[in-house]
């Protein structure tokens, strides 16, 4: 992989100012979302300021605030490229997202080079390393997510973030392969004897070569992945079928894939099976990259000609794959990395990587922010709706006893008295609605117990095991299609029964929050139930992603116990967080309706013993009487200025969230991507 020889020569470490025209428009839109999600966590960081000024929270509201830190300050934005070997997919990565090094980054030699998938992003909290996981781990059958966990399972090769040319080096080992039996390849899952087309050829000694590694982790601090950008870069078509979590698992969650073909070969079979196996299906954003136009230049053609040579392999691509024209981008990803690295402006606008870029930031990015505006609003909503309850409360509790005083203008000491006893009898009655609330507190939990029951983890593993054993009875797992949709529909049926009793609990304490109201003074509001149809999507598209790779082809594989113990990890690996977040989400609002009670109850008994203890006070003296009343009022006054302020605050959170993130041109981001491109090439 010599630089040299490809014209790259080594450059400061990122793009200085000068250089901006060079600079890809994808990294310039997702440096304005992180400046974005910047504002919007610094008017977080009031609210919560403001928040804690007005007393400790509860759990709820903490918690809530620290999901919401959490999920602004981590959240994820995936591209996975993928395509056969030689495509281009690691080239084309360098020229949009690392061209700023002023080096090839990943490995891009004739051949293959990109032997198992490779993931960069960057955990600041993490060592800068490369992270490579040997292919034996295959044997011990446990998921990439369970052995993401275990950092001894890796072997790691330090970085120095201050020479991108140790990147590089490090990076090589991707290429790494070594050389086993046939019946060791075969244990590990790189060899199959039904379709000896994709198996590697054995030498003259009968071993076969197989990628040394199943998987690299690049944890480097380039500014994009410091952002939140993780780049998946994806093997061939033998290494992609050979690694189930790939398809099963990494390229379903990623937002957006980028299926990568060569413009001088075109689609091939290879180039279809891919498509037809792992994408055509696939639910999100999917953009065709038609790369290595520049092979297609002939000197004895005349610019014009070369167009319309492009553009019809553009028509063809997009006719073969079924997709619209607009989708297929034809660039040479070579062209545009050596143009930034040299600064060429001329060159970079031959390469037509720009409208790939603007396309892919044009409808991605605003997708994330529409995201995270929805969190956002709805966690501020409901923070707001809390501490305006709390204040509410506070203020008709002082409204109260304002009344009382006001009317003890002008009594005798006697009739003091005889308000403090029945302010007394009041306290004392009042007392007897714990009984009631101590009921409440009983039928609550049994009642949550029966919700949660069937969201429990061991209800969720019996379902898979019982789907399991329905593919291991059924003839050659011909069956394995039938049996996984019946699992996710009894998943389905789970889940939105826990929602049906959820509701139901909101009911009974619809009824309960009534009488207390009516009877007892309380200040009770119910929140919205919540809500599990986000769950629902999960599990659907979990449905989508596996269904695909459960026909006829992969009866084989999932008649070898191997398999199949790895599969249950790996499905496990995806139910569990749409599980885990269903529970956690009905366990929250009836943690916060509970607290809500217990507030209501402490502030209730707070309230009657200041009302004591102001009448014990004034003992018949106007003059004290009127400082209470003062007091009072006082009180209230910086009850409803605290409440102002929290409307200012909480809005101020929401406008900040609701600013749409700049396009290009004033374009407007939220038209479709094909339309985007029209307007665009209209500007341009």
């Amino acid at each position: 992989m010599a630089e040299s020889s490809q014209g790259l020569r080594h450059r400061p470490t990122y793009a200085k100012q000068s250089d901006r025209a060079m600079t890809s428009a994808f990294s310039g839109r997702f440096d304005e979302l992180n400046q974005w999600r910047d504002a919007v966590r610094a008017r977080l960081d009031g609210l919560a300021a403001f928040l804690a000024e007005q007393g400790p929270s509860d759990v709820v509201e903490q918690s809530q605030i620290a999901s919401l830190r959490q999920r602004l300050s981590t959240d994820k934005l995936v591209v996975a490229f993928v395509g056969e070997f030689s495509r281009g997919k690691s080239e084309l990565i360098n020229a949009i997202f690392f061209a700023d090094t002023g080096r090839r980054v990943l490995p891009a030699t004739p051949g293959r080079t990109t032997m198992c998938p490779v993931e960069l992003s960057n955990d600041p909290t993490q060592p800068i390393t490369v992270s490579l996981l040997p292919i034996a781990s295959r044997l011990s059958g446990a998921s990439l997510a369970e052995l993401r966990r275990t950092p001894q399972a890796w072997t790691h090769v330090p970085l120095d973030a201050g020479h991108p040319e140790h990147l590089s080096s490090a990076l090589r080992e991707v290429m790494g392969t070594q050389r086993l039996s046939i019946a060791e390849a075969l244990a590990l899952g790189l060899w199959d004897e039904t379709n000896a087309d994709n198996n590697p050829k054995p030498d003259d000694s009968g071993r076969v070569e197989i990628p040394a590694w199943r998987h690299a982790l690049i944890n480097y601090p380039h500014p994009l992945l410091r952002q939140g950008l993780v780049v998946l870069d994806t093997p061939g078509l033998n290494a992609l079928g050979a690694e189930p979590e790939l398809t099963l698992s990494l390229l379903p969650s990623a937002h957006a894939t980028v299926f990568v073909v060569g413009a001088d070969t075109g689609v091939t079979q290879s180039d279809m099976a891919i498509w037809r196996d792992h994408l055509g299906s696939r639910q999100g954003a999917t953009f065709v990259v038609l790369n290595k136009i520049d092979a297609l230049r002939d000197p004895l053609l005349t610019p014009l000609q070369v167009a319309a040579h492009i553009e019809a392999q553009r028509t063809a691509t997009a006719r073969a794959l079924g997709v619209p024209v607009q989708r297929v981008f034809a660039l040479s990803a070579r062209q545009a990395l050596v143009a930034r690295v040299e600064s060429d402006a001329q060159s970079l606008a031959a390469s037509h990587v720009a409208e790939f870029e603007a396309a892919l930031s044009a409808e991605l990015l605003p997708q994330r922010q529409q995201v995270l505006q929805r969190l956002i609003n709805d966690t501020v909503t409901q923070l707001q709706q809390r501490a305006a309850r709390r204040l509410g409360d506070a203020r008709r509790q002082i409204a109260e006893q304002m009344l009382e005083l006001r009317g003890l203008r002008g009594k005798s000491s006697g009739r003091l008295r005889t308000i403090r006893q029945r302010i007394e009898q009041e306290a004392l009655e009042f007392e007897h609605c714990h009984s009631r609330l101590l009921a409440l507190r009983g039928l609550h939990s049994r009642l949550l117990e029966t919700a949660l029951e069937g969201l429990s983890e061991d209800q969720l593993k019996a379902e898979v095991d019982r789907f399991l054993a329905d593919i291991k009875v059924s003839m050659l797992k011909l069956g394995a299609r039938k049996a996984f949709v019946a699992a996710c529909a009894r998943l389905r049926e789970r889940l939105m029964k826990a929602g049906q009793q959820a509701q139901e609990i909101r009911e009974m304490l619809a009824g309960t929050f009534t009488h207390l109201n009516a009877e007892f003074g309380f200040g009770l509001v119910l929140m919205p139930g919540p809500d599990l149809s986000r769950f629902v999507d999960e599990l659907n598209a979990i449905e989508r992603s596996y269904t695909q790779y459960l026909g006829l082809g992969q009866a084989l594989r999932l008649s070898q116990p191997q398999f199949m113990v790895q599969f249950r990890r790996m499905l496990l690996s995806r139910l569990d967080p749409a599980w885990d977040g269903a529970r956690s989400d009905i366990e929250s609002w009836n943690g916060a309706m509970t607290t809500h009670v217990e507030v209501q109850l402490h502030e209730r008994r707070r309230s009657f013993q200041k009302r004591a203890e102001a009448l014990s006070r004034i003992r018949g003296a106007s003059d004290e009487l009127e400082l209470r009343i003062t007091d009072i009022e006082q009180q209230d006054e910086k009850l409803k200025s605290r409440s102002e302020r929290l409307a200012v605050v909480a809005q101020a959170v929401l406008s900040s969230a609701s600013t749409v993130v700049a396009c290009e041109g004033n374009i407007d981001v939220s038209l479709p991507v094909d339309e985007f491109i029209s307007v665009r090439q209209a500007h341009a």
